[in-house]
């Protein structure tokens, strides 16, 4: 006897974490989101974990840890800052969306917008 499997395809949120149900997917998302820029920067600026941990005040293992996703513990803001320390401009944006947005007069304030300097 062979099971059959449900081969029908979903399209995703945009958000892999919201489609796997996790709890406070906005922000583990965002949290990604930065940790990918912290791994880029790295990169960028051919630092290893050791070299990066320094300049951003953490530990090599906390460095270690964070790169492979498991950050849960460290808030955005944590990460903001180390991302500073490595050299990148951080601003937040904040701006009305949909068609609410398009009735109402601009006004737009920077939430997140990452620049290396």
């Amino acid at each position: 006897m062979s099971k059959k499997r449900d081969a029908s395809i979903r399209r995703g949120t945009g958000n892999i974490f919201a489609d796997l149900n996790f709890p406070d997917a906005d922000t583990h998302l965002l949290k990604a989101q930065l940790m990918s820029r912290v791994q880029d920067t790295m990169h960028d600026r051919k630092l290893n974990q050791t070299q990066a941990a320094r300049i951003m005040g953490v530990s090599q293992p906390d460095v270690s840890r964070m790169l492979r996703g498991q950050f849960r513990d460290v808030s955005v803001e944590r990460i903001m800052r180390m991302l500073t320390k490595l050299g990148c401009e951080v601003d937040i944006v904040v701006k009305p969306h949909g068609r609410t947005a398009a009735r109402k007069p601009s006004r737009q304030f920077t939430l997140m917008q990452l620049t290396k300097s």
